[in-house]
This record gives structure tokens, C-alpha cells and sequence, in this order.
């Protein structure tokens, strides 16, 4: 018996493009770290790569549950003495909303150079779609697979 080892051929990938309006933050987040991983593919191997591309957008319309929007704090160092500064969800969703889903999708990939990498494939946009300055879609080029999520 040997041991099967996938080939990361980068031309397999597949770009998803995922909706985030009403979905909660939690199983969206597991959802996207998932494909990142290559956990949905027969060839999943642990240590890697052999995920696809995720794009998601209404970054500032997913769902939080309970008492998360006011009592979840996101913690900032800067390194300088008294340089903390806590932030609830609805000041950073205010701010960057970007910034929920990447902070959630990071604590569920490796914490190491692969889960960086795996990082890397994830694009995400405030708004109703993915555009640019000149009005047309900035990800149309690798033709996203549309992915449902129960609301």
C-alpha cells in the first residue's frame, strides 16, 4: 500500500461566490473555512493546499446571534503602553465589516504559513456585489460558482 498524495494543480481551483445577507456569522465562517481547507473534495489532505477561491460580499449584512452585536469585544494592541482598544461588533461592523468575517474565517484555518496562505483566498467585499471603479465585476474573469447558504 502507498500512500496517496494529491497534486496541487492550480488551474482545478474553483472561484464561489457567497451572499452573507441574513447568514450567521458562525456557520458562514465554518462554511468558507471549509473550502479553504479543501475539506468538501475527495483529495483533502491536512498539510495542503488544495482549496478553492472564496469571494464573499454583504460583508456588513451578516447575522450575529444572542447578545454578540453589543457584548463581543475585538481586542487591538498597538505595542505601546495603555495602547488596548476594545471594539464591540457593531463598531467594527461600522467600520470595516470586512474585518468580522476574516478575523471569524481565520480562527478556523491552521495557525501557520498554510493557513496564511489559505487566507489569501479569500476576498471579501462590503456592498451588494463585487465591483469596481468602472462599474463591472471585479472577480468575472474566473466565472464564480454562486453557493447558497440556509439563512
Amino acid at each position: 500500500m502507498k500512500t496517496f498524495v494529491p497534486k496541487v494543480n492550480l488551474d482545478q481551483r474553483k472561484w464561489h461566490v457567497i451572499d452573507a445577507d441574513g447568514v450567521v456569522l458562525g456557520r458562514l465562517a465554518a462554511k468558507v473555512a471549509d473550502i479553504l481547507r479543501g475539506k468538501n473534495k475527495p483529495t483533502f489532505t491536512p498539510y495542503l493546499d488544495t482549496g478553492d477561491f472564496v469571494i464573499v460580499f454583504n460583508a456588513e449584512k451578516v447575522r450575529v446571534t444572542g447578545k454578540k452585536e453589543t457584548e463581543k469585544l475585538f481586542m487591538t494592541y498597538s505595542g505601546w503602553k495603555g495602547g488596548e482598544h476594545y471594539r464591540s461588533v457593531a463598531e467594527v461592523r461600522a467600520r470595516t465589516p470586512e474585518r468580522l468575517i476574516m478575523h471569524a474565517v481565520h480562527g478556523m484555518v491552521p495557525k501557520n504559513r498554510l493557513g496564511a496562505r489559505m487566507l489569501t483566498k479569500l476576498k471579501v467585499y462590503k456592498g451588494t456585489s463585487h465591483l469596481d471603479k468602472t462599474g463591472t465585476a471585479i472577480h468575472a474573469a474566473q466565472k464564480p460558482d454562486p453557493l447558497k447558504l440556509a439563512k
